[in-house]
């Protein structure tokens, strides 16, 4: 249960640094383009997609990367 609620810890940070990014960069190009300062709903929605989707990956990679962190540390542990 650690190595997975570590894992979605960590998934949750980087996911919700790239969202709010990726959010940021769509509303600086909406502000370049129009010259007005809105914030549409689709980029909102694009947002949680985004952080969804980076969310979704960084998890899988995390609790891959913290098993075999584990699996490590039990073989050095056995073998000495």
């Amino acid at each position: 249960m650690t190595p997975n609620l570590k894992a979605c810890g960590q998934a949750m940070v980087t996911a919700m640094v790239n969202a709010a990014l990726a959010v940021a960069l769509m509303l600086l190009v909406e502000f370049a383009i129009s010259g007005d300062f809105r914030v549409p709903a689709t980029y909102l929605w694009a947002g949680l997609l985004v952080w969804l989707v980076i969310f979704a990956a960084q998890f899988w990679r995390q609790r891959h990367l913290c098993r075999a962190c584990d699996t490590n540390k039990e073989t050095t542990r056995t073998s000495h």
